[in-house]
């Protein structure tokens, strides 16, 4: 009688590797729990990029809309006339030419109802002349004409030194800008209000500006 023969078992399937989650496995027993969803650490990387993005486009935007003071500069000063007086005292008469340049750096467009310039010699005020209404477009520049006619203007002591620069053939000036308006973007208008000093050496002989030092006020 031949013997029967078994047929081999199958070999067991490998084992799987192990994996590796971001939280516990859940124990066998009965409770309730939650399970959560897998993190993913790009999603708020891509987060902080965007918020980053929209801070500097914000800081952007109030950088160019921001209104700014205008850039006011004597570009031209002649000397028409100069007199001097000894009697009944120590006076002159003096003929000045001014031209100004307003420039405007905002996107807004400017409009101003008064512009003055006070003109001074060694701390003394000659005079000054004023500018009423005026318009400069938004980023451009205007160009403002003024005379002032100033006569009997008591100089006492300073007279010396008023020679003293005419022989030189270079008088030093102070003169101080100032201007009110207002800055206007379709319906949304801002007032303006700025002063600029000016340190100014004229040249007597060719009439043209040497130097000049500004700063706002």
């Amino acid at each position: 009688m031949a013997a029967s023969s078994k047929c081999d078992p199958p070999a067991p399937p490998p084992p799987l590797p192990p994996q590796t989650f971001p939280y516990t496995p859940l124990p066998s027993d009965h409770q309730n729990y939650v399970v959560l969803p897998i993190y993913y650490p790009s999603s708020r990387r891509r987060l902080r990029s965007i918020s980053a993005f929209c801070l500097v486009l914000f800081a952007a935007t109030v950088f160019v809309l921001w209104p700014s003071e205008p850039d006011l500069k004597i570009v031209r000063m002649h000397l028409n006339r100069i007199h001097i007086h000894t009697t009944p005292h120590v006076s002159i008469d003096v003929s000045i030419l001014l031209t100004l340049k307003v420039r405007n750096a905002d996107v807004y467009s400017m409009e101003y109802r008064a512009l003055e310039v006070t003109v001074g010699y060694r701390g003394k005020v000659l005079g000054h002349v004023r500018s009423d209404n005026g318009r400069v477009r938004a980023r451009g520049a205007s160009y403002v004409d003024a005379e002032m006619d100033l006569y009997g203007v008591e100089l006492f002591s300073d007279v010396v030194f008023l020679l003293e620069d005419l022989a030189k053939g270079t008088v030093p000036f102070t003169a101080v800008t100032e201007v009110q308006g207002q800055l206007g973007f379709l319906f949304f208008y801002f007032p303006l209000q700025a002063k600029v000093s000016c340190e100014v050496s004229v040249n007597t002989v060719n009439q043209t500006i040497v130097r000049q030092n500004c700063y706002h006020e």
